[in-house]
């Protein structure tokens, strides 16, 4: 779903589930000339808030060294950002929340 939407909105998908050792990065890609780092959260209950509002101060920083991790091995150069989408399941269908610029990491 999170892809899709992504496609829809003129992303270029990468890679999507990337790993190196502990690190993880949900989905990578381009949006014109930026390098979008994407959190994916999903929920089937808002009762412990909305899943995009989930991604903490340690995840930011997971996602920050594993997103330099990956700059790093390809020798990018260029922006980057970091989005989270969130996706609430609900009994009338699911709901989905695209959060550009999420966090800036270093602002820990």
């Amino acid at each position: 779903m999170a892809l899709e939407h992504l496609r829809r909105q003129g992303f270029d998908i990468i890679t999507t589930n990337w790993r190196q050792g502990h690190l993880e990065i949900d989905i990578i890609a381009k949006e014109g000339n930026q390098l979008v780092i994407i959190e994916v959260k999903s929920r089937h209950s808002d009762q412990w808030g909305e899943p995009e509002t989930t991604v903490d101060k340690k995840k930011q920083r997971f996602l920050s060294l594993a997103a330099n991790e990956y700059i790093f091995q390809i020798g990018y150069m260029g922006e980057t950002r970091f989005d989270i989408i969130g996706i609430l399941f609900t009994p009338k269908g699911p709901h989905l929340v695209h959060v550009r610029d999420a966090f800036f990491p270093g602002l820990f």
